[in-house]
């Protein structure tokens, strides 16, 4: 009788199979692949191992052999069919990449039906050539291009602060996070379960919004905070004030902060000028990404309160503060490692890249237009 060959699995390798072979969120057919591997290296026969599973013993001896050739990957992946692969024309490869990239009549972007009814090709087709392009027209990705006319300065300024921050002298990222609203969710969040996420009821309550003024201490990572109800340029000198209560009065304070117009009133300039130590720095138009308090902001958001349910905003503002406290009793800071030319180098290829695409749009518009 034909004894099959010997199956060793690194341990590694056996962690990943007993996984798989439990069957917890894997397809059906990689359970079955991962259980002949783990019977093949008990020294089980390929006859053996066929009826224990209840299958071919065909199916068993193309799994085992290969396992041995092709390791993990060899039964995670497909096994080749039979029979020629279907050839598709490489001039309709290229219209299909080619159309795809360019938005349809009356639509925003094509489906895989509508473009592989528009060009006469099955749908499959259609997906097999925009898996191999990596072309996905149903997601889309924002960006902000800054037309501020001092975006190199201002850049330069708040970089070289958090690069090479003065002597004497704190940094500090300010803004506001304004209208956070305390929703109540008009049924108690379900949690999460094994092969289910937590589910919230798409409708809610609102009970009131509130603001978080925030100042990031770009040294240490501590936050001072202060909620109100407005943003007015009142609210924006008390939390001004309160900085610098907070912080070492021997010690300047260089702030960046955005360019909302409460920062740049009359009333804040006079502050200004009574408080000499005080020096703002504001970030070039459209690019809060410049700012790290937005990044404190994007973890408050996540962590706290896109799912929070609160009933008032006492309720909201209240868990925010427990969050901050939390925060701020073991700090980390935020560090900043991209320098001015990288910041540069990358917004100068963007715009390229922008303006070519947008000319080959309007070519193609021009285009549809004389033909229809």
């Amino acid at each position: 009788m034909r004894v099959a060959p010997t199956v060793t699995i690194p341990e590694t390798d056996r962690r990943t199979l007993q996984k798989w072979s439990r069957g917890q969120a894997v397809p059906a057919r990689l359970v079955e692949r991962a259980r002949i591997a783990l019977l093949a290296a008990e020294g089980k026969q390929n006859v053996e191992i066929a009826d224990e599973l209840g299958i071919i013993r065909d199916t068993v001896q193309k799994w085992r052999d290969r396992y041995i050739d092709l390791g993990l990957k060899g039964i995670e992946q497909d096994a080749p069919r039979p029979g020629r692969p279907r050839e598709l024309p490489k001039d309709m490869e290229a219209r299909i990449v080619e159309t795809t990239r360019r938005p349809p009549p009356n639509a925003t972007h094509w489906s895989v039906r509508r473009l592989a009814k528009h060009l006469d090709v099955p749908p499959a087709t259609v997906q097999r050539v925009w898996k191999r392009h990596d072309l996905k027209p149903h997601l889309v990705r924002t960006f902000k291009l800054s037309k501020d006319p001092h975006f190199v300065e201002k850049l330069e300024d708040v970089v070289g602060l958090y690069l090479n921050p003065p002597d004497l002298a704190l940094v500090l990222s300010l803004d506001e996070k304004g209208q956070i609203q305390a929703l109540d969710r008009t049924r108690p969040m379900l949690p999460v379960r094994p092969g289910l996420p937590a589910h919230q009821t798409f409708d809610y309550k609102r009970h009131g919004t509130t603001t978080l003024f925030a100042a990031l201490n770009m040294l240490t990572g501590a936050v001072i905070t202060r909620f109100k109800k407005r943003h007015r340029h009142q609210e924006f000198i008390t939390f001004l004030n309160q900085i610098d209560g907070n912080t070492p009065p021997e010690l300047d304070l260089h702030i960046i902060l955005d360019n909302y117009g409460s920062h740049k009133t009359p009333h804040v300039q006079r502050w200004l000028k009574r408080h000499p130590r005080f020096h703002l720095h504001f970030v070039p138009t459209g690019s809060s990404w410049l700012d790290l308090v937005e990044r404190l902001f994007r973890e408050l958001t996540s962590q706290r309160i896109r799912r929070g349910t609160f009933r008032s905003v006492p309720e909201l503002e209240a868990a925010i503060q427990a969050w901050l406290d939390e925060h701020n009793a073991n700090p980390k800071p935020f560090k900043w490692t991209a320098t001015v030319d990288e910041i540069l180098r990358k917004v100068k290829k963007y715009r390229r890249t922008y303006d070519m695409i947008l000319r080959k749009v309007e070519k193609y518009r021009r285009t549809y237009d004389t033909l229809h």
